[in-house]
C-alpha cells in the first residue's frame, strides 16, 4: 500500500525515488526515464549514478523501500486493533476497519500497487528484482494468513475454507480495488471493497452473527 502525500524534500536518494515511484504507478517503469528523473530531482547525471549504479538498481530500491512502507503502514494499523481487543478476530476486524478509514481519508483514487506494477513489466528486471516483487506478495500471505491460522483456532469457519487463498484474496480484492478506482475515478471504490472483506470474514469466523 501506499498513502499520496506530498514530494518529501530530502536527500537527492530519497528525491529520486519518490519520483520514480510516482512516475512508476502513473505509467510504468519502463516509460519512466532516468533523464526525467535527474531533471525533476535537480541533479546531475553523474550524481544519479552515484546513487543508483544502473536503472535495475533503481528498480530494486525501489521495490524495497515500498515493501518497507507497506509493513510500517499495515503493521501499525493491525498492531492498533490487538491494542483495542485481545480478540483474534475482533482485532483483525478493528485492523480493517481502520484500514479502510485510512484509504477512505485519500483525497484521489489510491496511486496503486508498485509490487504489481512490476509484476506487468517484470521482464525488465533482473531476477533479483522479480524475486523481490514475488516476495512482497509471499509477505502478505503470510501476515494474514498467521491471522486467520489464529483466528480459526478460536473460531472454526462455517465452511471449509483454505486459509492461505482467503489471504491471498485479500491482495486480491485491494489490488483489483486499487484497479477499479484509477479506472472509474472514484477513491470509494477501494475502502468499500476493505469493509466487504471485512464482512465476509466476520460471516466467516464470528459465531454470533
Amino acid at each position: 500500500m501506499r498513502e499520496i502525500s506530498p514530494p518529501k524534500r530530502g536527500g537527492a536518494r530519497e528525491r529520486i525515488l519518490e519520483l520514480a515511484e510516482a512516475a512508476t504507478l502513473e505509467k510504468g517503469f519502463g516509460a519512466t526515464s532516468i533523464e526525467e528523473l535527474i531533471a525533476g530531482a535537480g541533479i546531475s547525471k553523474s550524481g544519479f549514478f552515484h546513487h543508483f549504479r544502473d536503472k535495475n538498481a533503481l528498480a530494486k530500491a525501489l521495490i524495497e523501500r515500498y515493501v518497507a512502507n507497506d509493513k510500517l503502514i499495515l503493521e501499525g494499523l493491525f498492531a492498533r486493533g490487538d491494542e483495542l481487543s485481545e480478540d483474534p478476530l475482533q482485532s483483525f476486524l478493528i485492523g480493517l476497519k481502520l484500514f479502510a478509514e485510512m484509504l477512505a481519508d485519500l483525497p484521489e483514487a489510491h496511486p496503486g500497487c508498485l509490487a504489481a506494477s512490476f509484476v506487468y513489466q517484470e521482464q525488465l528486471f533482473d531476477a533479483e528484482v522479480r524475486a523481490l516483487s514475488r516476495e512482497s506478495f509471499l509477505r502478505w500471505r503470510a501476515r494474514f494468513a498467521k491471522r486467520f491460522d489464529a483466528i480459526a483456532a478460536k473460531y472454526p469457519p462455517r465452511v471449509p475454507i483454505d486459509l492461505a487463498a482467503l489471504a491471498d484474496m485479500a491482495a486480491a480484492l485491494i489490488d483489483g480495488g486499487i484497479t477499479l478506482g484509477k479506472s472509474l475515478k472514484d477513491p470509494k471504490i477501494l475502502p468499500a471493497q476493505v469493509l466487504h472483506f471485512r464482512n465476509y470474514v466476520r460471516l466467516l469466523f464470528d459465531p454470533a452473527v
